[in-house]
């Protein structure tokens, strides 16, 4: 009787590599805001393209936006829209602050990453979104900056209050049609020819 002897293929195990990709903001567009900003790009540029395991897919940065409102911030929403047409597996960010100071919004956000198999990555807190941990702690530590972002919100409010009310708000804009500031004096003098203009549209206010 003839012997069979059947052969075990080997499976080949393909490596699929992650695709990558990173988030910056700065709320402010300032000169050290925007070189701090650079500096994101440019190192995170660097970690991707470095790792043999993944492929870079950009640097999403968003430049003189609040982290309240991420409607207003085209960057994200691009990236958002990377990842729901598939093209993104692991996002990376400084830090929570970073990527939203509104709780709902970033845990919304990052729910919806999750479901699309997104992972994200916060360097700074060193937290993961798919760790077991990890919502409960996005959600402490988001509290926490969005309560930091609205008591700097209010700081800022009073401080110009008190400025304007001491006539020192050069600091927002010296150029209030109906005014020239005197820097010598420091403080808004009328340019009466405008100032009539302005008293009118008051009346007819």
């Amino acid at each position: 009787m003839k012997e069979i002897i059947t052969l075990q293929s080997e499976k080949t195990l393909f490596f699929k590599r992650k695709r990558v990709a990173a988030y910056a903001r700065v709320s402010v567009e300032s000169e050290p805001m925007l070189h701090s900003v650079n500096a994101q790009i440019s190192y995170y540029s660097k970690l991707i393209q470095n790792n043999p395991d993944w492929d870079y897919i950009g640097v999403y940065a968003d430049r003189g936006i609040t982290g309240t409102k991420i409607q207003k911030r085209d960057a994200f929403q691009e990236l958002m829209n990377e990842c729901e047409k598939g093209n993104v597996d692991i996002i990376l960010c400084k830090s929570i602050s970073r990527f939203a100071r509104n709780t709902v919004d970033l845990l919304e956000s990052v729910r919806r990453l999750k479901k699309l198999g997104v992972e994200v990555r916060f360097e700074r807190e060193k937290i993961s979104s798919f760790s077991k941990e990890g919502e409960l702690i996005l959600t402490i530590l988001a509290s926490f900056a969005q309560e930091e972002s609205r008591s700097i919100s209010e700081n800022v409010k009073w401080g110009m209050r008190r400025k304007y009310a001491s006539g020192e708000a050069k600091a927002w804009n010296k150029h209030v049609y109906g005014y020239r500031f005197d820097d010598e004096l420091n403080q808004y003098v009328f340019i009466l020819d405008e100032a009539k203009i302005v008293r009118e549209i008051f009346n007819m206010y």
